[in-house]
């Protein structure tokens, strides 16, 4: 039998990158999914690429109201099984350059957008069901221009500490998956030479790729990894850990 098989997941920003990888994965293990997104044309090519067992739904998971419409609609579809937030933004900014709007703008979509759409989900979400949170490395290294983002990404790390008490009696679980350098639509923006600098800085010596990160969320989804909870898991090819 498959892992998830006859489980409802929702993961937010999904259109393309680490999103559209889990929620492929998930798709082969016997999942139906519902994916967001806020572009739209992005958002219809994911979904034609996952076929059948996916619908999605066009929304900013910084707006509260986008999140409400959201969940008022997946309210018809069934108790929600696993909920992974993914949607985020990332930009470089160092300190002498940070702007109110970058500042606003990250965490307005990395954490209050987090918060939120698990606090909307909850009253869908089944006894049991599976929280999972995308951070990053950035969350306990230090980069310069990535002092706001790394922020942002701490604090899903308390986050799902937090939550793992306060769900406790529904056995709801809570955990992060932080990747470290990962082969995305981003990353292959970058310079030849950026990106081999990129890869220079992991201990296996290249970046992941999406579906390595799929894996392992795949793995906290289901119930495998049924006595885990509070934690982080690094996706990083050690780079947080020397």
């Amino acid at each position: 039998m498959a892992r998830l098989d006859g489980k409802l997941a929702v993961v937010t920003g999904a259109s393309s990158g680490i999103g559209l990888a889990i929620a492929k994965a998930f798709i082969s293990e016997g999942a139906r999914v519902i994916v967001t997104g806020r572009r739209e044309k992005e958002l219809g090519d994911a979904v034609a690429a996952l076929g059948d067992a996916a619908v999605s739904f066009r929304g900013d998971v910084s707006s509260l109201a986008d999140l409400d419409r959201l969940f008022g609609t997946i309210a018809q579809a069934g108790p929600i099984d696993v909920l992974v937030a993914n949607a985020g933004v990332a930009e470089i900014q160092t300190l002498d350059d940070m702007t109110e709007e970058h500042f606003d703008r990250l965490f307005s979509t990395n954490v209050k957008g987090t918060a939120f759409t698990v606090q909307k989900a909850l009253p869908l979400l089944r006894d049991g069901a599976s929280i999972i949170l995308i951070g990053s490395v950035a969350g306990v290294k230090g980069t310069a221009g990535l002092g706001v983002y790394g922020a942002t990404k701490a604090a899903l790390r308390n986050f799902v500490r937090s939550w793992t008490i306060e769900l406790k009696d529904r056995r709801i679980r809570s955990n992060v998956v932080s990747p470290g350098p990962i082969d995305t639509p981003g990353t292959q923006r970058m310079s030849a030479e950026a990106f081999r600098k990129l890869a220079s800085t992991v201990p296996m010596g290249r970046v992941g790729t999406p579906e390595e990160v799929a894996e392992v969320v795949v793995f906290l989804a289901s119930d495998a990894s049924s006595f885990i909870s509070g934690t982080e898991v690094f996706v990083d090819g050690g780079r947080a850990q020397v």
